[in-house]
């Protein structure tokens, strides 16, 4: 690949990238890495897929890619995940990631997974972190971390720790480009603005869409109806997008439409597949698409009605987590002991 085509593979699927200039000087100069952090809370779903998919991209790009598990991270938030459930929630988060980037077409073996507590307490990352907290407001911490920390009236420490830490993560994974949601980009803004007067540089940032929910509007971890999670079965699957927001010709928050296009049609071109609706004759018959693009167009027009989109798309959306699925469900131990209160662990 030539930088013009690697730099068109890893912005794809994109909401923003600070900078696209440096990024196609990095491209030019080296082989880059990047890495994306995950605290391992609650369970991971389709929202979580269709930004780790993006890692397989990277690969393709001749990105070094590191994955960390941010156990420390999962605790400091308001202790979303207890002290005690930080290993058994970070071995789970490894065996489903490790699914979805094979289920993405790329090697998980490719991916080097490193966890919070395997470096963010040596002595040097300790005192970085102090000089840092010493020179940052809390007003700067609270403002970059405000998209990803739970807010309070009265916030624990731990959330104006938080973003520090994941600034210096940057410089002790040696990372060139940060990868995550667009929900981090306060965090990341900061670290493009400290990180070099702590021995780093400002990493290169690109930010993965966060998808609307089934239900309209923002997807939610605590509404099991806004989303699809990698271990529903085929029938769940079908429901959830049957009963889904989906207004015949709107595209705008319409969570249907933008699995098919950040996650199904991806993974179906690195299949060298199509996406088929299939229709009644008296209907017009199946449709066959190569592209998202047809199916907006098709959809926006009316040529394609949400009666007729939803099973398809319910079908092609179980069939790329399939084999996230069938990983979780040889290793169900791991949500036994990750969430015991939901899978009843002795």
């Amino acid at each position: 690949m030539d930088t013009a085509e690697r730099l068109d593979l890893v912005t794809k699927h994109t909401t923003e990238v600070v900078t696209e200039d440096e990024l196609r000087t990095l491209f030019e100069e080296s082989d880059p890495s990047a890495y994306i952090g995950y605290a391992p809370t609650g369970e991971m779903h389709i929202g979580h897929f269709t930004t780790m998919r993006k890692l397989a991209d990277f690969l393709r790009a001749g990105i070094d890619v590191t994955v960390l598990i941010a156990d420390l991270h999962a605790h400091l938030d308001d202790n979303k995940s207890p002290f005690d459930l930080l290993d058994a929630r970070s071995a789970y988060y490894e065996t489903a990631i490790e699914g979805m980037i094979e289920a993405a077409g790329a090697d998980p073996e490719d991916v080097t997974f490193v966890r919070g507590t395997d470096f963010q307490l040596d002595e040097d990352y300790t005192l970085e972190m102090y000089r840092m907290a010493a020179e940052t407001t809390i007003s700067r911490t609270q403002r970059a971390a405000s998209e990803v920390v739970r807010e309070s009236d009265s916030p624990n420490l731990g959330g104006l720790i938080y973003p520090l830490m994941q600034t210096l993560d940057v410089k002790a994974l040696d990372a060139d480009i940060a990868y995550g949601g667009v929900d981090q980009r306060g965090i990341y803004m900061l670290s493009r603005e400290i990180l070099p007067n702590h021995g780093g540089e400002s990493p290169i940032c690109l930010f993965a869409p966060l998808l609307s929910g089934l239900s309209g509007g923002k997807m939610s971890a605590s509404d099991e109806a806004s989303k699809v999670n990698l271990t529903d079965s085929p029938a769940e699957v079908d429901e959830k997008i049957g009963q889904a927001y989906c207004p015949a010709g709107e595209v705008e928050e319409n969570g249907v439409l933008e699995y098919l296009n950040h996650l199904v049609f991806p993974v179906l071109d690195v299949r060298g597949e199509s996406f088929v609706v299939e229709r009644p004759e008296e209907y017009g018959g199946d449709l066959t698409y190569e592209s998202y693009d047809e199916v907006e167009a098709d959809f926006v027009s009316g040529e394609l009605h949400p009666a007729d989109l939803k099973p398809s798309a319910a079908g092609a959306i179980s069939d790329v987590i399939d084999p996230v699925r069938e990983r979780l469900a040889d290793e169900d131990e791991l949500l036994a002991e990750a969430y015991p209160e939901k899978y009843g662990a002795e």
